[in-house]
């Protein structure tokens, strides 16, 4: 890695496997622009990391006013972006899926597809016309982006579309540099899968209810902060990080 400074990116950074990222690129070099709803939870994850290696932004990713505000911050803060890590997410009610409300399917698709697709664009924009040329876009899909779990199917759609965007956006990032990439988690111990080792655990495909195996989050960090760290000129498309135990490969 060079000695000119490098900017990072990370939405949903209070929490989870966006903490994880946010730690693991300031532990190899990066300053951290950390994005989330919450302030108090972003100054957490700035003290976990070195002293002046962060800058918190407090931005809703479903407002796209407030996304518009977040990159102006960063280019007039920084001059530049070398990673953007769309990693905020969120699900719909575990229910039936005649059940799910239009309501929620447009919450979830708002936050997880729309969010990333705007702040992408933002980021070409910065990316294209900073010299050095180019950046690096990395997405949370999930290991939803390949195959469903029950009742999620708000969840799931936005996953799929996320490889989609993941392709196109590299695709159309070649002419300036830009490469995009994937990386799809499995069963990482965060708040959002504390439920999987909570009493009866979450439901399996056969209806059955059934506690899960899972990961420490900082695998996921090295993981995004390994494919932060290449050059340009080489791209990891997709990579799965997934708890070796979880049941994904297989007919469990």
């Amino acid at each position: 890695m060079s000695e000119a400074k490098k900017i990072a990116v990370v939405t949903g950074a209070g929490t989870g496997v966006g903490r994880a990222a946010s730690l693991a690129l300031m532990n190899t070099g990066f300053t951290v622009v950390l994005v989330g709803r919450r302030p108090d939870m972003l100054e957490e994850t700035a003290k976990l990391g070195p002293a002046g290696k962060s800058l918190c932004v407090t931005a809703d990713m479903t407002k796209p006013e407030q996304i518009a505000a977040l990159f102006a911050k960063v280019k007039d803060a920084y001059g530049r972006l070398d990673v953007l890590f769309n990693n905020a997410g969120m699900g719909a009610p575990p229910v039936n899926f005649e059940d799910l409300s239009l309501e929620q399917w447009q919450a979830v698709v708002n936050t997880n597809l729309t969010g990333p697709f705007l702040c992408t664009q933002h980021a070409f924009r910065i990316m294209k016309d900073q010299t050095p040329r180019g950046g690096r876009i990395i997405n949370n899909g999930s290991i939803s982006a390949h195959a469903p779990r029950p009742f999620s199917a708000a969840y799931t759609s936005t996953k799929h579309a996320i490889t989609g965007l993941t392709k196109a956006s590299n695709l159309d990032g070649r002419m300036y540099d830009i490469a995009v990439g994937q990386v799809d988690i499995g069963n990482a111990a965060t708040p959002m899968t504390d439920r999987m080792v909570a009493g009866p655990g979450v439901m399996q495909p056969d209806g059955t209810m059934k506690q899960e195996p899972r990961m420490d989050a900082k695998a996921v960090g090295d993981a995004v902060a390994y494919m932060a760290g290449l050059p340009l000129d080489a791209n990891v498309l997709t990579m799965t990080v997934m708890a070796s135990k979880m049941p994904f490969v297989g007919r469990g």
